[in-house]
């Protein structure tokens, strides 16, 4: 099974970490629920939402590098779905730098043979561009992302698409944790 990963969300329980920082610029009676669910949606979804300045996303975009590694650590699970694939990739919106330190601190960089960062000069999702590289690339079989747009690009360049923690239609597969993933994928 060769696969393309979302970063934020799916691989690493960032959100979590997202959520404190957020809530540093929203009205106090805005609840982490609230902040979740905008945020999953997309970052600047949620900036929009909440009427964030420019200056206070780049804000959010310093506390958020500042944090460490271990404010963000990889899913329960997920270890053994990427050891057992046959190949992996990550396609995020996050810049190149921090996706290669979070996944140094955790020892990961070697489980992916690839990666299209946010400031690799591709449009973001859900335009797929990305999508259709990765997969020209590596003739993918799946995506995996925690939000809906993570598996429309997946859709459009032909992949089967999983939606984690997010119950949204539109995928071929929904999981919440990833026992059920690799029952899925290697029960036969």
């Amino acid at each position: 099974m060769k696969i393309l990963w979302d970063f934020d969300g799916t691989l690493f329980d960032t959100y979590p970490a997202f959520v404190s920082i957020m809530k540093r610029f929203v009205p106090e009676h805005v609840s982490n629920e609230e902040i979740l669910k905008e945020l999953k949606v997309s970052f600047r979804h949620a900036t929009n939402v909440f009427g964030l300045t420019m200056e206070q996303v780049e804000e959010f975009r310093v506390l958020d590098n500042a944090l460490s590694p271990d404010k963000k650590p990889p899913f329960e699970g997920v270890m053994e779905i990427l050891n057992k694939s046959d190949l992996n990739v990550i396609m995020t919106h996050k810049p190149r730098e921090e996706v290669i330190t979070i996944l140094q601190h955790f020892n990961m960089e070697n489980l992916f043979a690839d990666l299209v960062a946010g400031d690799d000069g591709y449009p973001r999702k859900p335009d797929a561009a990305s999508y259709r590289y990765l997969h020209n690339k590596h003739e993918l079989d799946l995506a995996v992302g925690d939000r809906l747009l993570d598996i429309i690009p997946a859709k459009e360049v032909g992949m089967k698409t999983c939606l984690f923690q997010n119950t949204a239609v539109g995928a071929d597969f929904y999981v919440e944790d990833y026992k059920q993933l690799k029952q899925l994928l290697w029960s036969k």
